[in-house]
């Protein structure tokens, strides 16, 4: 932990000498200056946590010191005075000094003073820091916006398990947040200043899983590397080869690993937050991701909610974008009809929240054509929703149609279909199943 910087501004060489030692001695950083607008300038380049301030000095007194220090920053100032300017001391308390102490001062109280000072400003910091964070996390307005109780639940759990360190797993279908929530899990957490690290498992060759996560003694800075100290998020969680979970289980039981190839250990220390859909929970029971994994990677779980389950939030959610794009775009916000708004409620929502946007977006931008309705945006949509938008679902939409056809091909004779495929028996099998492809509903359609 770095060590609180504390300023000396006093004109008196051998006080300021006397004062950094006993700073020193005590574990603090001392930084020194011969008067006020020396002592202004050292705070801008210094970053003090705290100042010891004279009352009396040339140029500048301790008074009006003071009074630009709090006008600049939110520093505590503790004057030391003589038993004449007392009444000065008093006046500066007033006026928002921290503390004085009178000469000559015992030094265990004016240690004690500091301590409390330093700590007064640490909590300022962190109390503007968190601020701060509140008012730029914008986007997590796509999952936090909305009345209904489940995603008041959520709301709540984001801030509740922001302050641990335990690991997350964030359950959701596609479009319902679930990278945001991890981002706002680590902004709001103690450390937002430490890395955030998202991967998609799924856009990770399976022969390259390991050397990306753990990395290789050619290319050191694996993912793991790049998160420590901060957090390690791993989206698409079901997508891991089955043959790396073991070793992504001992990185987080032990926090050591070995890059690939290497034999070296390394030591790590993250927090691990991924999401996945329901779906991972029955995967352990067919072996295709363990079970022990998911025991370390659940130990709290926030599950989100499908917009189709949200009920008005839907109207608000609508709403809400709809004049966020109007301004973006520069369109005066359409009116919603009552079409619009059956429209919107008999609409089952497959892509969540994100389809919500994009619907939003294009009933705003038809504005520009002179009008339009939400029937018609939602109609576009589903239009295009027959082509992947990922290259993993296009791959997969094409692997299932091509087992598929082959399956009815052979009669669902199944070494004639790895036959045919080119591929192993037991990789026909591991398709099927994570394809979800029915064997017997194709041999009959």
């Amino acid at each position: 932990m770095n060590k609180a910087r504390i300023l000396v501004v006093d004109d008196d060489r051998e006080l300021r000498v006397s004062l950094a030692h006993l700073l020193e001695t005590a574990g603090y950083e001392a930084l020194l200056a011969q008067d006020g607008p020396e002592g202004l300038k050292a705070i801008q380049t210094g970053k003090p946590d705290a100042i010891i301030s004279d009352v009396q000095m040339p140029r500048m007194d301790g008074l009006e010191f003071q009074a630009k220090v709090r006008d600049i920053c939110r520093i505590p100032v503790i004057m030391i005075t003589a038993h004449g300017d007392i009444p000065m001391a008093v006046e500066s308390l007033q006026a928002g000094a921290y503390s004085f102490v009178e000469k000559p001062f015992e030094p265990r109280r004016l240690l004690g003073i500091l301590k409390n000072a330093v700590r007064m400003k640490q909590l300022m910091d962190d109390a503007a820091k968190l601020k701060d964070r509140l008012a730029e996390l914008t986007d997590l307005e796509r999952i936090l916006i909305g009345n209904d109780p489940q995603i008041v639940m959520v709301r709540d759990m984001i801030f509740d398990f922001a302050a641990s360190k335990a690991n997350v797993l964030i359950l959701g279908e596609t479009g319902t947040g679930k990278e945001l929530v991890a981002q706002a899990l680590h902004d709001l957490g103690a450390a937002p200043s430490a890395p955030f690290v998202a991967v998609n498992c799924a856009s990770i060759p399976p022969e390259r899983f390991e050397e990306t996560v753990f990395g290789t003694a050619s290319n050191p800075n694996g993912l793991l590397s790049s998160a420590n100290g901060g957090t390690l998020f791993l989206d698409e969680l079901g997508s891991m080869p089955f043959n790396s979970q073991s070793k992504l289980l001992r990185a987080i039981e032990t926090k050591q690993y070995q890059r690939a190839g290497e034999v070296e250990m390394h030591s790590v220390d993250l927090r691990v937050i991924s999401a996945a859909n329901t779906d991972i929970v029955s995967d352990t029971e067919g072996s295709e991701f363990r079970e022990d994994l998911l025991f370390r990677l659940n130990t709290l779980v926030i599950s989100l909610p499908a917009l189709s389950d949200r009920g008005e939030d839907v109207l608000l959610l609508f709403r809400h974008y709809m004049a966020r794009l109007s301004q973006l775009y520069e369109l005066p916000t359409p009116e919603l009809t009552p079409d619009d708004i059956a429209a919107l409620m008999s609409y089952n929502w497959p892509g969540n929240v994100r389809e919500l946007q994009n619907v939003a977006e294009r009933r705003v931008l038809a504005e520009k054509r002179g009008g339009g309705s939400v029937r018609r945006a939602i109609a576009l949509q589903t239009s295009q929703a027959s082509v992947p938008e990922t290259l993993r679902e296009a791959v997969a939409a094409f692997e299932r149609e091509l087992i598929g056809r082959a399956i009815k091909d052979e009669d669902g004779r199944m070494d004639d279909v790895a036959a045919l495929l080119g591929i192993a028996r037991r990789t026909l099998n591991e398709k099927i199943v994570k394809l979800g492809l029915d064997k017997e509903a194709l041999l009959r359609s």
